[in-house]
């Protein structure tokens, strides 16, 4: 057998003697794991939009953004949600896998320091991968940790890497400690809001999340339109990826 082959065929049954073999059943029942938390994939008038616009276009685009892949509704779509979330400007991604990606390589450079949570989900341990800056993983939650790295860096530039509401567990970052470390140290705060926005926070009824209960989500920083910007058409999880339906 190929040597390549040998080494997947023992990992398999490394996995099958520990019980850790997985399959993607089809659910037929109750739901108790889904992050559709506002249900918004079956809504009426969701799913009436979408159907409304397949007719009057197509069921997907042709190609990446930066090729022909942009249509009308990409930017529809991303001046409401600037609006929504009353932020400068917006991008929007095929999944969350490449939003994380584009995000992180977009504003780290070589010579800023990666500060990233213990608990931060598989997309975010990948994009500090891909962006090839000097990264320190941080004890889970550990404000004394973000600040040790952050004293400590001898890079010029930091960019702390959390998320809002974590998606295992279910508990919440302290953002405005975070943000006031921040500040502090002149790093920026990059905040994963996949299991937060419009579900939790002070102003979650608008869309906003912003981590625990009662927190206000902070205004974004000047610069906020280049950092978008750089995360758009010279992304690769944007240009080089197909767009998305």
């Amino acid at each position: 057998m190929n040597a390549l082959f040998s080494r997947l065929f023992a990992a398999a049954e490394r996995r099958s003697a520990a019980g850790l073999d997985r399959s993607d059943l089809v659910l037929d029942g109750l739901d108790l794991a889904s992050n559709d938390y506002l249900g918004l994939s079956a809504h009426p008038l969701v799913r009436a939009a979408a159907i409304e616009e397949i007719e009057r276009s197509s069921t997907s685009a042709s190609a990446s953004r930066l090729v022909t892949g942009t249509t009308h509704v990409h930017h529809r779509l991303e001046a409401a949600l600037a609006e929504r979330l009353r932020l400068p400007a917006c991008v929007t991604f095929s999944s969350g896998y490449l939003a994380n990606i584009a995000a992180v390589t977009a504003l780290a450079g070589p010579d800023t320091l990666i500060i990233s949570d213990a608990h931060n989900h598989a997309s975010l341990i990948d994009a500090c991968r891909l962006a090839k800056a000097p990264t320190s993983i941080v004890a889970h939650n550990d404000l004394d940790a973000v600040e040790a790295a952050l004293a400590g860096r001898q890079q010029s530039e930091a960019l702390v890497v959390v998320e809002s509401v974590y998606s295992v567990f279910g508990d919440t970052a302290d953002l405005p400690c975070l943000l006031d470390l921040c500040v502090r140290y002149d790093a920026l705060l990059l905040v994963d809001e996949a299991h937060g926005i419009g579900v939790t926070g002070a102003e979650a009824a608008v869309g906003m999340g912003g981590g625990r209960r009662g927190e206000r989500i902070p205004r974004p920083p000047r610069g906020h339109r280049n950092a978008v910007e750089s995360a758009r058409l010279p992304g690769r999880g944007c240009a080089g990826s197909r767009s998305r339906p």
